[in-house]
């Protein structure tokens, strides 16, 4: 087994995944992993501790992944570890009210001001649907607005221009040449009758936000937008996008939902809403809240929230909703975070890779051969641009081939990151500057070989 580089020996996840492929569509059980748009096989994971990934065939990993962001902490952090041992000792779910569920809710509460009510729910796909039905109800409009790029779970409604693993699915020729609102769906399977209601605008377009509430506004629902943009690689907000946002739907009297599934409790202990000063009606969280499992939650205002069942008619229901192993893992992680001073080490580890980055890319970049962004704890690289993508037709326009072989110079050096031009690094707190130095080494390496 070796510490830092990886030996060229895949045997035994080349077995396993050709036996996946005669079960799982694809040898997998969600597209992005079937490494489908870097080429190669995907790796076969045992076990990982910290920063560690360990696949099948004893090759060891720096993980920057971490599971698509909730391993905040790290792998098996003892105190993650210890709570879920402790909860599954006493039983693993009771289709009913436990204490666990009472407790994370108070300190998710604790975490982000203006959360008035919330509700649990088992995936970041059931916190976006139910968090608009809550929305439509409240309103009793049917119309909603989503951004380009922008991923919020495979309900029907939603695959309209999304982003993350569907972006690699789509024509990229449709991507490029992107109008707005649009309504067709992304996906085989939607019937175009599913999206008929939702409009879609180019992410930080505040000249298209303001020109369809103008023609459409007191028909609009809800407007439901990451915040932070991380499934299209890091798209930041541009000053002003988020509170005209807040503006417009605030004066059509329409529900602003932040999909904080991503960077909820990762961007800020209040997350995107207190990292960019904008407070939405709702939010929908995931990823962190559950620890590692399978958990979301959706939630805000009293007004809108008392529109959901049993209060009022939006029927939302699961029966592992709230599941104890899960609120223990989420809590447990929280706990961590704040005695551990989590975002302060975390903040201290991406000045450190910015600091590398412009130190051993400085040509390239001003080359615009690469450009580079970090917000908190997510970080990207988008290649063969030099000016940073504002929204999902600028990244479309990137050079994906060239991240795939980034990317396999990353698994050759013990690096893993998602096998996506399309999605983000994440630092955790295991993170160290070494491990900074080689992800941005190889970059280096890489460009300096192709240009």
């Amino acid at each position: 087994m070796t510490d830092s580089k990886t030996s060229s020996t895949q045997t035994r996840s080349s077995e396993l995944m050709e036996r996946s492929r005669r079960i799982f569509p694809g040898g997998v059980n969600s597209p992005v992993r079937s490494f489908a748009s870097v080429g190669g096989s995907p790796i076969v994971f045992s076990h990982g501790e910290g920063k560690w990934l360990t696949s099948v065939d004893g090759n060891r990993y720096v993980d920057f992944c971490g599971s698509w962001g909730p391993l905040i902490v790290g792998y098996s952090h003892p105190d993650v570890v210890e709570a879920v041992t402790r909860q599954a000792k006493r039983a693993l779910t009771f289709g009913a009210p436990s204490e666990e569920e009472l407790l994370l809710a108070e300190k998710i509460q604790e975490w982000v001001p203006g959360l008035e009510m919330m509700r649990f729910v088992s995936s970041g796909t059931e916190a976006t649907m139910s968090a608009l039905r809550a929305a439509r109800a409240a309103t009793g409009r049917d119309k909603i607005v989503k951004f380009e790029g922008c991923y919020h779970g495979h309900a029907d409604f939603l695959l309209v221009k999304a982003g993350s693993g569907l972006a690699t699915l789509s024509d990229s020729s449709d991507a490029k040449n992107a109008t707005a609102p649009r309504s067709a769906p992304s996906s085989a399977g939607v019937p175009a009758g599913a999206v008929a209601d939702t409009l879609t605008l180019p992410f930080n377009d505040v000249a298209a936000l303001e020109a369809l509430f103008a023609a459409q506004g007191k028909e609009i629902a809800a407007v439901i937008v990451e915040p932070m943009a991380a499934n299209m690689g890091l798209v930041l907000p541009r000053s002003g996008f988020l509170e005209t946002l807040r503006a417009l739907t605030r004066a059509h009297g329409s529900v602003l939902i932040f999909d904080e599934v991503m960077t909820g409790f990762r961007v800020a202990r209040g997350g995107a809403a207190e990292a960019f000063g904008v407070t939405p009606d709702l939010w929908t969280f995931g990823k962190i809240v559950g620890g590692g499992l399978p958990a979301a939650a959706y939630g805000g205002t009293k007004d809108v929230m008392r529109h959901v069942a049993p209060l009022g008619k939006a029927y939302q229901a699961g029966t592992l909703s709230g599941n104890p192993l899960a609120m223990a893992a989420g809590l447990a992680t929280l706990g961590v975070m704040e005695r551990t001073g989590a975002f302060e080490k975390l903040e201290a580890t991406g000045r450190e890779l910015d600091s590398l980055v412009r130190a051993r890319l400085g040509k390239a970049l001003s080359a615009g051969h690469v450009s580079y962004v970090r917000k908190a704890s997510f970080f990207c690289f988008f290649f063969g641009t030099s000016a940073l993508p504002a929204n999902f037709q600028q990244v479309s326009g990137c050079d994906m081939p060239l991240f795939g072989k980034v990317y396999h110079a990353w698994l050759n050096d013990g690096l893993y990151m998602g096998p996506s031009g399309y999605e983000v690094g994440f630092l955790s707190t295991c993170h160290e500057r070494a491990d900074c130095e080689q992800l941005v080494n190889t970059v280096a390496r890489v460009l300096g070989q192709s240009l």
